[in-house]
């Protein structure tokens, strides 16, 4: 509001009082209508909205006619991740490529075909020539995720079949932005810190012969250095955040936006303003500061008795942000386990022991294994919690050295190939615009003359 005088400020703000006073529902209300609050049952369960061949989540199974909760498993295209990841780990090669391929066209590459579409995705990477000055450079954001929302809506205009929906140009414009978003988010970064904290502005190219986290750590560090466990790391990473669903928000919102007929750009777009939110994407932030305060809070006392006092603290509002949250424990869908979580926490251990992080690794360990056994003393639950995959993914980037600004967007390099399989998807389906019923619980009132308020 700094550009506006103190009147204006001071008016909206007794607006804003009457806004929300106007809109508040009663929660009653919700029970009395059978709404479904955010699209979820009682017991955290989605709401069934669409079919999708693109990924699978379980998390309970049925047993004499009953849900019972199990540990969770996720299936890219009907593989079981598990499967995907130890067959590229055991054949030493990067995976997000080759799970790039198996989400979009539904099969697992042959060399030669992952071969032929690491060269288009090459082809792509880069951006039309001086957007980096113009667009980025022109106006430093101070979150990267509107520099890349803006981005993405502005090369809209360099694109000569933008508002064509064929499948073949989507597919096109699917595949430019996969390639493109790396660059995006590390340059509107560096561009952030240079104008913001003064930094040095250390432009790299992309190189066409590396994979795609790589490419990152090259295009990131002024040396472009990185070590082998560092880039499979992220790799790694990239694989597990690919995609997650279609009941997830950020691919909702690209059914429902792609639902409209509209173009791919805006699509994106709307879906990297969904991921953007700490709900969503920005949750491994919340983690990694969440911790950063607890180590603050308990000054070296990491004893059981203490991580669960600062706990309670959490919970009963008393700490770090008040929200009444411990971030990273648990999740809409897992209840028992998070088998994201679960494979890269074995990757994590390693990593922290090359980076001399053992006793912070240790910690998180225990927060995991303490929290959700004060979440059970202290809240009603309806299933089970444990720790989801933001819980280590940002303490993986903070390992990495990655600045807290990229988290998110590292999020939404991945996240991308789900959105524009769902994009795709959608189009084939030939589906209605999306547009769930909501009651109106507002009573009627007869209309009153202006001189007569």
């Amino acid at each position: 509001m700094s550009f506006f005088s103190t009147e204006i400020t001071d008016q909206i703000r007794e607006l804003s009082a009457l806004a929300e006073k106007s809109t508040t529902i009663d929660p009653s209300l919700y029970n009395k209508y059978d709404v479904k609050r955010g699209l979820r049952d009682v017991d955290g369960s989605g709401v069934v909205a669409g079919l999708t061949h693109i990924s699978d989540i379980i998390s309970s199974k049925v047993r004499d006619g009953k849900a019972v909760p199990c540990k969770g498993e996720l299936y890219y295209r009907g593989y079981d991740i598990h499967d995907l990841v130890n067959g590229f780990i055991s054949g030493d090669r990067f995976g997000f490529e080759e799970v790039s391929y198996l989400l979009l066209f539904g099969k697992l590459p042959n060399s030669e075909e992952l071969k032929q579409f690491n060269a288009i995705l090459s082809s792509f990477k880069t951006l039309p020539v001086s957007f980096v000055r113009d667009i980025i450079m022109k106006r430093a954001s101070i979150d990267i995720m509107n520099v890349m929302s803006r981005s993405v809506l502005t090369l809209y205009a360099y694109d000569d079949m933008a508002d064509d929906t064929s499948i073949p140009n989507v597919l096109r414009q699917c595949l430019q932005l996969i390639a493109q978003f790396p660059l995006i988010a590390v340059y509107g970064y560096q561009v952030y810190s240079h104008y913001h904290d003064d930094n040095s502005l250390i432009i790299h190219k992309p190189m066409q012969n590396l994979s795609t986290s790589e490419n990152i750590l090259h295009l990131l560090r002024p040396d472009s250095s990185y070590t082998k466990l560092e880039a499979k790391l992220l790799d790694l990473s990239l694989v597990l955040h690919a995609e997650h669903g279609g009941g997830n928000n950020s691919s909702f919102t690209a059914h429902v936006v792609t639902s409209t007929g509209t173009d791919t750009y805006s699509t994106i777009a709307a879906s990297l303003c969904s991921l953007k939110g700490s709900r969503h994407g920005g949750a491994n932030i919340k983690v990694v500061k969440m911790f950063e305060d607890m180590k603050a809070s308990l000054k070296g006392d990491y004893s059981d008795g203490a991580v669960c006092g600062y706990l309670v603290k959490l919970l009963d509002k008393e700490a770090f942000d008040r929200s009444g949250l411990i971030y990273g424990m648990g999740h809409a869908v897992y209840s028992l386990s998070d088998p994201r979580a679960e494979i890269l926490k074995g990757f994590v251990e390693q990593l922290a022991h090359e980076k001399g992080y053992d006793e912070h690794f240790e910690l998180y360990r225990k927060v995991e294994r303490l929290a959700p056994i004060v979440i059970a003393e202290k809240r009603k639950i309806y299933k089970g919690v444990s720790a989801n995959i933001d819980f280590y993914s940002g303490f993986v980037y903070k390992m990495l050295g990655l600045p807290v600004e990229l988290f998110t967007p590292i999020f939404a390099v991945s996240r991308i190939v789900g959105w524009s399989a769902h994009r795709i998807e959608e189009i084939a389906g030939r589906g209605k615009i999306i547009r769930p019923g909501y009651v109106c619980v507002c009573p009627k009132k007869e209309y009153v003359p202006i001189e007569k308020r």
